[in-house]
């Protein structure tokens, strides 16, 4: 089909405010989408309630309504702007369940809006519970023992019936929001009630376990010719039984053997034709552990978290792509990195992405892990191997750690540590470290957490490397073997007892430093500046003569830091550009626009620590890099950065100590006669509690630099 030539004006609905479960991946996915459409001619109406986002920048959209995101208002704006059509798969669970209201309320009927891409005979297909299982089940595909409910005593027979344990999943809910395992009827009547007040529908599957199953994602896309393809085939490091958005993820799917990868792609395949489904896709199964059986878990029909992962993993831009499909053009007909859309990307090398969860700034909250998302975001890591995107993956997440290694842990017993690992929990992957340590098998430890041993074997290697680099202090070979496999010069300084600084110039002065490699999956002989590091291999990053300015990313989305920093890093880099010089960016999330590789002139996807940022600055000399638009992570590092000799640009390291530190800011406030409530800064609670008396309760506690 050709690209539509009867619909001149498209309304694109955001997804809203962040929340967990909805982060950031639909700011890029949605901002996508509206550049994409205007790239096409296409005239862009945007609704959306979020001030923090770059897809309600006036630049993105022709025009922006900055109302709430209900039927009430959305229904206004229609009949108001009177668009051709609407594109629904883009603001996440908001933007669908909106869209399918208007549907069914007429509003789009009364208005003649078309609703573009997948129909919403095909939404209610993959969203609808009952209908999603007649479909398979027409097809041939198995889906696991359920039963459709519309109240508690329903779901109290149902559950009878298929055997507990079950889980209960509520139709047309966000993150598996409201959902939950229940092992007998006490847990069934609880989850439950909350189940069925959550759903729009007031429906809920209730479906038997298959917990410690593999989950397996494909990640497929459909144009209106039916020529359909996969994107990116992504594998769960924890068992079915943890939110895919919580959980450990790799890609590409690495422990499957070739019979069973294909068998489960031309699955997915099999489903995005059958639903009729016109864009992106993401389709989860759960694959027994012990046999070649599986069962389809459900579809997404719409992006997703998934597919900002799936997008940044293969450099291929699933919602960009998505908005073209939707405007009638074929995959071959979209042009992307040098070749066109319907060119299936092939990774050679493998990504891990780790979930950033909120239990820092909820202490007291259970850190339990279920079919309910409690991530607030995630980081991704790029590596030559496993072990090395793992290890980049935790020093990104920003959680005081630099390697696998908790010290929480350092005082459990083997028992207490197994006892801890038997359910699913945030930290668990520390736990596991530590046992290893400990001497314990990688079958015992699959036995308990259902890990597939490929990993745990990866996460042994990793432990192997500790001991080894222990046993050989000041060896340079095995330096060079650790750095291979992805350690850390932090780390390895604690082994070593020597200071990180020492380790950095013994590196450089025998030649083990970092090559930067290419995401290149498309493999189209184009160049594309989309890079990671790498300590083997040729190096792929080109120098340019222009001069350069680094900005710092804003790391994973959390509570206090959210797409706000993402939103000035952006702007940033278009303010750099417009100004003459290169614009390069450092950051390591996958939800973002910031990493986008079109965004800046350069993207290096990397952990923002000293040491990798700094591995970047020796290689590009730029003029300066920018700390201050990064939100607290960039900022902690100019410090670290200017004592490397780095030209901070703008607010510099002496500036942000005078704002950030409390002794250094109330100096200031008293020499300028600016009144201000009583304080003193103190490094110690003995301290604070005497500060606190002689102030006067009640106090306000103020941490300096977060």
């Amino acid at each position: 089909m050709a690209k539509r030539t009867d619909v001149k004006k498209v309304l694109i609905i955001g997804s809203g405010p962040i929340v967990i479960g909805q982060a950031a991946e639909f700011d890029y996915a949605g901002t996508q989408a509206c550049l994409a459409l205007k790239e096409e001619g296409y005239e862009v109406i945007l609704c959306n309630s979020n001030p923090a986002t770059i897809m309600t920048d006036t630049q993105i959209a022709d025009k922006v309504y900055m109302e709430p995101l209900t039927l009430e208002y959305v229904a206004k704006i229609l009949r108001y702007e009177r668009p051709d059509a609407i594109v629904p798969g883009i603001g996440g669970q908001t933007g669908l369940n909106l869209a399918m209201q208007l549907e069914r309320k007429g509003i789009l009927k009364e208005c003649g809006v078309q609703l573009l891409g997948t129909s919403s005979q095909s939404i209610e297909r993959a969203e609808d519970r009952e209908l999603f299982k007649e479909m398979c089940e027409s097809i041939g595909e198995p889906v696991i023992p359920s039963q459709i409910t519309y109240d508690l005593e329903e779901a109290k027979k149902a559950a009878d019936q298929v055997g507990y344990p079950v889980v209960l999943r509520p139709a047309f809910t966000l993150g598996g929001t409201g959902g939950g395992f229940a092992d007998n009827e006490e847990e069934l009547i609880e989850i439950g009630r909350q189940a069925f007040a959550l759903s729009p529908v007031h429906q809920v599957l209730i479906e038997k376990s298959v917990k410690g199953y593999k989950e397996i994602e494909f990640e497929v896309m459909r144009d209106s010719n039916d020529t359909a393809i996969t994107i990116c085939g992504m594998e769960n490091v924890d068992p079915v039984g943890v939110h895919t958005g919580d959980s450990i993820v790799v890609a590409p799917i690495l422990s499957l053997n070739d019979k069973d990868l294909k068998m489960l792609n031309d699955s997915a395949i099999k489903i995005i034709r059958e639903l009729k489904i016109e864009g992106g896709c993401n389709v989860q199964f759960a694959l027994n552990p012990n046999s070649s059986e599986y069962y389809l878990i459900e579809v997404n029909p719409r992006v997703s978290r998934s597919s900002a992962l799936a997008s940044k993993a293969s450099g291929y831009p699933i919602a960009r792509v998505t908005a073209k499909i939707a405007m009638g053009m074929a995959l071959e007909d979209i042009p992307v990195a040098g070749g066109t859309a319907a060119i299936e990307p092939s990774l050679d090398y493998i990504v891990a992405k780790f979930p950033r969860f909120p239990f820092d700034k909820f202490a007291d909250a259970p850190n339990t892990l279920g079919t309910q998302m409690k991530a607030t975001g995630e980081v991704m890591g790029i590596g030559s191997t496993l072990e090395e995107c793992c290890l980049k993956s935790v020093r990104s997440l920003e959680t005081g750690v630099c390697h696998f290694h908790l010290a929480k842990f350092d005082s459990f017993s083997d028992d207490e540590l197994f006892d801890y690992i038997k359910e699913f929990k945030d930290d668990n992957v520390y736990a596991v470290f530590e046992l290893l340590r400990r001497g314990a098998s990688v079958e015992k430890l699959h036995e308990v957490t259902m890990i597939t041993e490929l990993f745990l074997e990866s996460f042994k290697k990793i432990v192997d490397m500790e001991n080894t680099l222990k046993k050989n202090k000041g060896d340079i070979e095995i330096l060079r073997a650790a750095k291979i496999m992805g350690f850390s010069d932090e780390y390895i300084s604690s082994l070593w007892d020597t200071p990180e600084v020492e380790i950095y110039q013994t590196r450089k002065a025998n030649g083990i430093t970092p090559i930067f490699k290419m995401v290149d999956t498309l493999h189209t002989g184009k160049y594309i500046a989309y890079l990671y590091s790498s300590y083997t291999g040729e190096n792929a990053s080109r120098l340019s003569d222009m001069k350069k300015i680094i900005v710092l990313g804003a790391g994973p989305i959390r509570i206090g830091q959210g797409v706000e920093f993402d939103y000035s890093t952006v702007h940033a880099v278009q303010t750099i550009r417009r100004a003459g010089y290169e614009a390069i960016i450092i950051n390591n999330n996958p939800e973002t626009v910031s990493t986008d590789y079109t965004t800046a002139d350069k993207l290096y996807f990397e952990p923002l620590t000293p040491e990798d940022v700094m591995a970047i600055i020796d290689f590009e000399q730029p003029e300066g890099v920018i700390a201050s638009l990064g939100g607290q992570t960039a900022i902690n590092l100019a410090q670290p950065l200017m004592d490397r000799g780095v030209k901070i640009t703008g607010t510099d390291c002496a500036a942000i100590e005078r704002a950030e530190n409390r002794d250094s800011f109330n100096a200031i406030i008293k020499e300028l006669g600016i009144p201000q409530p009583a304080g003193k800064a103190v490094t110690s609670i003995e301290e604070g509690v005497k500060a606190a008396a002689e102030i006067g309760y009640p106090v306000l506690v103020r941490p300096s630099f977060v």
